[in-house]
Formats: C-alpha cells, structure tokens, sequence
C-alpha cells in the first residue's frame, strides 16, 4: 500500500496537476485571513472552508490522472481495484495534510494572533473534517463512477453547495457555523472531533459505494 501511495503521489507531482488546487487554497487563506485580529475559532472556520473545494479538486484530479488501460495496469499490479481506491485515497490525504499545515501556519503569518496548543488542534480538526467530505465527494464524482466528466461537475458543485449551505444539517455547515460563533477554542474542540467522526463515516461510506459500482462496472 505504501508503494501505491507513494507512485501515485510521484504521478500527481510530476503532472503538475496539483498546482490549480494548491494555488486555489493558498489564495483562499491569504484573502479570507489576511490582516486578521480576530478570534482563531473564526479564522480555522474560513480556512475550512477553504480546504473543501480543494479537497474534492484534488481528488477528482487524483482519479482521472490515467486513462483506463493504464489504470487497469495498475489495478492487476497492485491486487485489485478496492486497493489502488484505497491507496488514491491515502494520496489524496497525504496532499490535504500538505495544505493543512499551510492552512496552520498562514493564518498566524498573515494575521495578529497568539496562538495555543487548543487552537492548532482546532485548526487540525476542523481542515480534516473539511477535507474528509471534499474527498468523499471526489471519490463519488470522479470517472469511476460518471463515465461524462460535465455530469460529474455538475454534481459535485451541487454536493459542494449543499455542504457549505445545508444550515444544521451537513457537518461541514455545522462546523463552518460553530467555530464563525465561538470564542474559546477548547470548548469547541470537542463537538469539532465529533463532525470530524462523521466525516470520517462518510468518506469510508462513499469509498464502499465508489468500489461496488466499479465492480458492477468491470
């Protein structure tokens, strides 16, 4: 599995195709918390939201890298396909860890803040929360599933909106509401590691669903 993870992630650098994403989020931080003084619980929220759409980008990326003979290259290689899906997963985590370490460090760059150990584990938190429903609906609309890559476009900006806007019912609106209202970030950590949990379901649901159409597909 490691072997996997680590072809893939030497795929995706050498495409270059990561840099839309990787730019997207570092000018999404720097607008949403440039010359930031308020509360981290505010400034994590808009970084989590930041990391969404570029979790779900990276991704669809991640998936559509090779064409289906080569991918089938791969899945024989490797020992079947739910491996080479697990293995674009821990790919795709490993990018998301990469932003969420810039998504840490940015904000106390280009803000006025003292940051404590309760925030940065907010802050650690609330990214993955973000970019464990990004990758749950990359994996969903990506060529595994939709052979016409505009249908799946189109599902995924509405599942993005539908996350970020569906008011007390998505986890990711949950979280992005919560921490825009809180002041304290250890009270919050809490209630933030159990989205995180569900998150955590979904990604894990979206997979199962990804590799039985694959395998109804094949």
């Amino acid at each position: 599995m490691i072997a996997l993870v680590r072809y893939m992630f030497t795929v995706l650098l050498l495409s270059q195709r990561y840099l839309a994403p990787l730019l997207l989020f570092l000018g999404l931080v720097a607008v949403l918390t440039s010359s930031d003084t308020g509360p981290l619980t505010a400034t994590y929220a808009s970084v989590a939201g930041a990391m969404l759409p570029c979790s779900v980008w990276l991704t669809m990326t991640l998936i559509g890298l090779e064409d289906q003979a080569h991918r089938s290259i791969v899945v024989v290689s490797a020992g079947g396909p739910l491996r080479v899906l697990l293995a674009t997963v821990g790919t795709a985590a490993t990018w998301c860890l990469l932003l969420l370490s810039a998504g840490l460090v940015l904000p106390l760059l280009f803000g006025t803040h003292t940051p404590g150990l309760a925030d940065l584990a907010l802050g650690t938190v609330a990214q993955l929360t973000s970019a464990c429903t990004g990758m749950a609906i990359g994996v969903i609309c990506s060529r595994l599933v939709f052979r016409r890559q505009g249908y799946a476009l189109v599902l995924a900006l509405v599942l993005l909106l539908a996350m970020l806007l569906g008011k007390g019912v998505t986890p990711v609106n949950i979280l992005l509401t919560h921490l825009q209202n809180a002041s304290d970030s250890a009270d919050t950590l809490a209630p933030t590691g159990a989205l995180l949990a569900v998150t955590t379901g979904i990604l894990a649901a979206a997979v199962a669903m990804t590799h039985a159409i694959t395998c109804r597909k094949a």
